[in-house]
């Protein structure tokens, strides 16, 4: 083992991240533009909302950014660690957190929102429809089951479980759900990590990728794609995202 080789993984993997803030490995990982704007898509919804709900806030960042916001505006978090990150910076515009456990439970009356939007969260489709108004729009960008896998790969770590879930999938089931598809868009392309610490901040950040992940687990494979970012210039990850819009009618 190279001892300061190691010792710079575990440095990395245990700086501090908080919310979704990505801003210390700002150049070293890079991803390829999709063809589409979520947030712009977002913001030309804003306009005619009147009670907004923005699933999995995380932090809070995107939701603060989009202000002004619809006077009745809520957001969920499931991850425990962001609820005081994003209470902190939403409820100062009038934006109420609620925590939540249970994609089939939300803490909301029956048609309450005309619009919800939704970026990287997990959902239920029914549940979606039960809390949108009639007329209602429900906009989201999910993160597909191919995602990151040449991470995995490169560990000799198992894959994620949800590997099938595609643009098809989630199309299927808001139909079956009874919402009508108004938009939907699939794109699998390339981001690029450019140094090996930016690789161990970013599962830091992701510990679902690869869920029994230690810098000693798995150091001998770091190693080697550290030597293949030193040959190559970047070690590249294939992405999966897909966008679908969908009316309660």
């Amino acid at each position: 083992m190279d001892q300061d080789l190691y010792d710079y993984f575990v440095s990395e993997y245990e700086k501090p991240f908080a919310g979704w803030d990505f801003n210390h490995v700002y150049g070293r990982l890079t991803e390829e533009s999709l063809p589409w704007d979520y947030e712009k898509m977002v913001r030309e919804l804003l306009p005619e909302a009147d009670t907004l709900l923005d699933m999995g806030t995380g932090g809070g960042e995107l939701l603060a950014s989009l202000s002004p916001l619809p006077r009745n505006t809520w957001a969920t978090e499931g991850y425990v660690p962001n609820i005081p990150i994003a209470r902190e910076r939403l409820e100062p515009l009038g934006v109420k957190v609620v925590e939540v456990e249970r994609d089939d439970h939300l803490p909301f009356p029956d048609e309450t929102f005309t619009h919800v939007i939704n970026k990287h969260e997990s959902y239920i489709a029914g549940e979606v429809y039960r809390i949108l108004k009639p007329g209602g729009v429900f906009l989201t960008q999910q993160v597909g089951g191919e995602n990151d896998n040449d991470i995995n790969r490169a560990l000799n770590a198992p894959l994620m479980k949800y590997a099938d879930w595609d643009l098809a999938h989630a199309v299927a089931a808001l139909e079956k759900a009874g919402f009508t598809i108004t938009d939907q868009r699939e794109r699998h392309y390339l981001s690029h990590f450019h140094d090996s610490g930016a690789l161990l901040y970013y599962l830091k950040a992701i510990p679902w990728q690869v869920p029994d992940f230690t810098v000693d687990r798995y150091y001998d494979r770091l190693a080697d794609i550290h030597r293949r970012i030193e040959k190559d210039g970047a070690f590249p990850v294939g992405c999966h995202r897909f966008l679908v819009r969908a009316a309660k009618p």
